[in-house]
């Protein structure tokens, strides 16, 4: 069981990684708006996490304490670190997927069948408190995170303001987008970029922020805003309007890899939402 819930992780990332185009975002095309890692870099990143994801699922069968899952999310981050040289390509990916990893496991170990209501109900219920507390103490454990210095600088929430509120950004919006989608095309490509685009649109995204500042994530919400309400992948030229924005946040240098994560973290619930485990108690 936390071997499939893993692969599901994995999985989750490489579908982030394969959408194209996505705004300024690293694709298997090209490097959108980076010059220190390619799609291979984050191939690296992806294969040194692989079995992060089983052991942190294992840890929450158990319902284990949140410092246990923040030492094995500590030890994937400097795995993926040597793994990439330094670059960091899934450091909000490991806190987001990893927590959903072990939500989805307190699920089945309670014996319930994986929903979206479910997984989010045990993230809160188990570990709700400590993600809280998280957000209070987590610049004494990163003080030199891109989020924490944009945090203090412009007020932005970032990933940890995100877990501490149940994630609403995926189980509010992206998720039910995605299902939208899907139930209307049948596309998955269209369902990501269409969920992409409106985590762009709404979420307060420190990559943003750090990159370009408050007036660089106002035109990225304003350019992602814009290609959902002329009708988003409703459109028949969607594809060539996405393209283009992804070249005009190029040519800023700005990349939404909050949202990125939050994709993923996305597609990683609607993978597992409806899988059927048999029930595993512990205690």
């Amino acid at each position: 069981m936390t071997r499939i819930i893993a692969l599901c992780a994995v999985r989750s990332l490489y579908a982030e990684l394969a959408l194209y185009p996505k705004p300024g975002l690293v694709s298997l095309r090209d490097n959108g708006s980076h010059t220190d890692m390619t799609a291979a870099t984050f191939m690296r990143s992806l294969f040194a996490l692989r079995h992060y994801f089983r052991m942190i699922a294992a840890a929450g069968l158990r319902c284990a304490p949140f410092s246990e899952l923040q030492r094995l999310g500590i030890q994937a981050e400097q795995r993926m670190l040597r793994a990439t040289g330094g670059i960091n390509t899934h450091r909000g990916a490991i806190f987001a997927l990893g927590m959903l990893c072990a939500a989805g496991a307190a699920c089945v170990a309670a014996g319930q069948r994986l929903s979206a209501t479910a997984i989010r109900a045990a993230l809160q219920q188990y570990w709700g408190g400590a993600l809280r507390q998280h957000c209070v103490t987590a610049p004494e454990i990163a003080p030199d995170s891109h989020g924490l210095q944009v945090a203090q600088r412009f007020a932005a929430s970032g990933a940890r303001v995100e877990a501490a509120l149940g994630f609403p950004a995926v189980f509010e919006l992206a998720l039910p987008r995605l299902t939208q989608v899907l139930q209307d095309s049948g596309c998955g490509e269209a369902a990501r970029t269409e969920a992409l685009f409106c985590l762009i649109a709404h979420v307060s995204d420190t990559n943003l922020y750090y990159r370009g500042g408050p007036a660089g994530a106002d035109f990225a919400r304003q350019q992602a805003q814009a290609w959902i309400s002329a009708g988003g992948t409703r459109q028949p030229d969607w594809f060539e309007k996405a393209k283009a924005c992804h070249a005009a946040f190029v040519q800023r240098r700005l990349s939404p890899g909050g949202a990125a994560d939050l994709l993923a973290a996305s597609w990683l619930v609607h993978q597992l939402t409806g899988l059927d485990f048999p029930p595993v108690r512990y205690g």
